[in-house]
This record gives structure tokens, C-alpha cells and sequence, in this order.
């Protein structure tokens, strides 16, 4: 029996590596990306914004890791803090988008009605306008910041969240939990908060998981376009704007970035795809 046991903790990791191992890479890939992040003032072994004209385009080496650009700044160093921003802005920018949308998921999925018609019509007539372009025109009129970046996105990207909760809240208001809470006196908001919100939290944190990968592409693509983050601060989207110029003869300035946005969005993705098979019941074999 002794002997079995190694085999039976063998079979139970390859069973579960097989049915969780897109879930397992992509949490390592959010999870090394994000420690990388937090711990960037302290890996990183030059200041992102120092200029030096002694190391202008050199090539990666043990000095410089990732190499410098035309300014003589180390990627490597600007690497580490553009996945601050990148992070950041995903997260602000889907914890905007999952508030709005489940608040406004759950209104008009329990009252119905008009309340659900003027709601619903109003996400059509969002979801009618490319939300990228819809970005553009908004930012046009903004001053290009972080801080705006971040909000323009969230308040752009809650149209999917709120049609998922719309339709969980439909399907949980005719459940008998909810009505013996009715029953016993709960009020409206308590039944949305306390009893509905619990039960319809899995699609949200797929959308959620899913949405932090769309808003870091978002955002390179607006600093790739110079309508996003603003030199000397560095974000993937600005480094590779600044690397196209120089692609010829260093391409390693436009590389490491790619492959780190490459990188960082398939994590989320396969994150956010394990989540739903595993939190949707229909997908469970």
C-alpha cells in the first residue's frame, strides 16, 4: 500500500495538470508578471528615465540586459516600471467597467420593464460605436494622462459586463431563495447585493479576467499612437513607438516590449478561458 501511494499522487497531478494546466500556466504568467511589477524598484538596476549618452542603441549584453535605446535609458529598467502601468491601468480600468456593468446588469434584469428596455437599449446604442474608436474621439478631447486613460477605458468597457449580469439576474429572480427573501422582508437592494450579486459573480470575473487583457492592449495601442501614456514615462505602448524608428539596426528596442505585451495578454486570456470552463456548469465534463 506504501508503495502505491507515490503512483496515486503521480496519477492525481498528471489528471489534474491535464484538466488545469491552461488554468496553472496562465495564473504563472499573471503571477510572475505581476511580482515583476510590484518589485520593480528593486530589480531594477537603472533608473528608467536616465539618459546617458555613453550607451546610446547598444545591444543586449550583461551590462544591459535588454539592450538601450536612442536615448541611452536600459529597456530592461523601463520594461520593469511599463508593466506597472500596464497593470495598473488594466485593473483600474476593469474595476470600473465590472462596477458599472453589474450595477446596471442587476437593475435591469430585476425590475424589467421599462427600467430593462431603457437600459438595454442604451448598451445597443454603445455597443453600436468600435470601441477603440470611440476611445480615439473621447481622448481627442482629453488630456493625454494616465488617469484619463484609465477612466475613458473603464467607462467604455462595461457594455458585455452588464448584458452577462442582465441575464443571470433574470434567471436567479424567479428562484425560490428569492422569493422567501422577499418573504421575509428583504428589501430590493439587500436581494440584489446580498442574494442575486453572490450567485451571478462567476461571469464577471471571467469578463474581468478577460477585460485586463483587452485594456493593456488598448492602452499600448493609445501610447503607440502617442494619445496615451507620455514620455519619460515609460509604458510598453511608448516604447515600441519609440523602437519603430530604429527597427533596422535595434530591434531589440521594440522586441522585449512585444513580446512582453505578447506575453502578458495570453496569460489573461488562458486565465480567463480556465475560469469560465471551470465556473460554467455547462462546460464541465
Amino acid at each position: 500500500m506504501a508503495g502505491l501511494f507515490p503512483l496515486r499522487v503521480g496519477l492525481f497531478f498528471r489528471k489534474a495538470a491535464g484538466r488545469y494546466g491552461m488554468l496553472w500556466t496562465g495564473a504563472a504568467i499573471v503571477g510572475s508578471m505581476s511580482v515583476l511589477a510590484l518589485l520593480a524598484p528593486w530589480i531594477a538596476p537603472y533608473d528608467p528615465t536616465l539618459l546617458n549618452v555613453h550607451a546610446i542603441l547598444q545591444p543586449p549584453s550583461t551590462v544591459h540586459p535588454f539592450g538601450t535605446d536612442a536615448l541611452g535609458r536600459d529597456i530592461f529598467s523601463r520594461m520593469l516600471y511599463g508593466a506597472r502601468v500596464s497593470l495598473w491601468v488594466g485593473f483600474v480600468a476593469v474595476g470600473i467597467a465590472a462596477a458599472i456593468g453589474t450595477v446596471l446588469g442587476l437593475v435591469a434584469g430585476y425590475f424589467r420593464g421599462l427600467t430593462d428596455e431603457i437600459i438595454m437599449r442604451f448598451v445597443d446604442v454603445m455597443l453600436c460605436f468600435p470601441s477603440f474608436f470611440l476611445i480615439l474621439a473621447v481622448i481627442a478631447f482629453l488630456e493625454p494622462s494616465l488617469g484619463n486613460i484609465m477612466i475613458v477605458i473603464g467607462l467604455t468597457s462595461w457594455m458585455g459586463v452588464a448584458r452577462l449580469v442582465r441575464a443571470e439576474t433574470l434567471t436567479l429572480r424567479e428562484r425560490d431563495f428569492i422569493a422567501a427573501s422577499r418573504l421575509a422582508g428583504a428589501g430590493t437592494v439587500r436581494i440584489l447585493f446580498m442574494h442575486i450579486l453572490p450567485n451571478a459573480i462567476a461571469p464577471v470575473l471571467v469578463a474581468a479576467t478577460l477585460g485586463v487583457a483587452g485594456a493593456i492592449l488598448t492602452e499600448s495601442a493609445l501610447s503607440f499612437l502617442g494619445l496615451g501614456v507620455q514620455p519619460p514615462m515609460p509604458s510598453w505602448g511608448n516604447m515600441l513607438m519609440e523602437g519603430k524608428d530604429v527597427m533596422e539596426f535595434a530591434p531589440w528596442q521594440s522586441l522585449f516590449p512585444g513580446a512582453a505585451i505578447l506575453i502578458t495578454v495570453l496569460g489573461y486570456n488562458l486565465l480567463g478561458e480556465s475560469l469560465r470552463d471551470i465556473l460554467d456548469p455547462r462546460l464541465r465534463r
